[in-house]
């Protein structure tokens, strides 16, 4: 055979191998989230924070010792997805007894709008807090005026976990929020995230014996 040949022939079997791998990959599925159920459906629930929580940005971090959120697990068939999360709605968690690492600096957090929270079965079973544009805005007053939105031009996903239990508990650890930060001397100007920690117990409010569950 042929150097022309020889080349040719290797040429076309190169490109076949190169269309049978680009038709290959895609034609591989892709991957399918597992049911999720929660229950009791139509139940309303109590988050409250166990210990404390943290919102970082830069080089400030203020620190909450409380915070709650209400909300309601959907009423069936709502509280089941045979192929992926469950989403219930929720108060826009309140947040006080705020301290920041600045010295002779005062927080004060305010939230508002439509906050949500998903949960997708799973092993851990992961949970995704929606933060409404502009949903957490964090102020300080004293040696440092600054002003820390959340989600400010969109809304948000924070992600944590869930774990069932008696109450079931929502963990955030290092969860990354993008925030816009403005304000004078002192103020993380730069930073365009902010870093949330917080531990949540979670308690079933229409029915106390029963506990909020997260499953298939």
């Amino acid at each position: 055979m042929s150097r022309t040949r020889t080349a040719l022939a290797l040429g076309t079997a190169v490109a076949g191998a190169i269309t049978l791998a680009t038709v290959t990959a895609s034609a591989a599925p892709l991957p399918v989230a597992g049911s999720t159920t929660v229950t009791p459906a139509g139940h309303t629930f109590k988050a409250v924070l166990s210990g404390k929580a943290t919102l970082k940005a830069g080089s400030v971090t203020v620190t909450c010792s409380v915070s709650v959120a209400t909300g309601s697990v959907p009423a069936a068939p709502g509280n089941s997805n045979p192929a992926g999360p469950v989403s219930s709605p929720i108060t826009a968690p309140t947040y006080s007894s705020c301290t920041a690492s600045l010295p002779g600096v005062t927080p004060t957090v305010t939230t508002s709008g439509a906050w949500s929270v998903s949960m997708q079965n799973g092993s851990p079973v992961t949970a995704t807090m929606t933060v409404p544009p502009g949903g957490l805005v964090l102020k300080t007053t004293g040696l440092a005026s600054c002003t820390v939105t959340t989600a400010p031009t969109a809304a948000a996903s924070v992600g944590g976990s869930w774990t069932n239990g008696a109450p079931s508990s929502l963990t955030f650890t290092n969860a990354t929020v993008p925030v816009k930060v403005t304000g004078g001397f002192g103020c993380p100007t730069s930073a365009t995230t902010s870093t949330f920690n917080a531990v949540y117990k979670v308690s079933d409010e229409t029915d106390p014996a029963q506990n909020i569950t997260v499953g298939p």
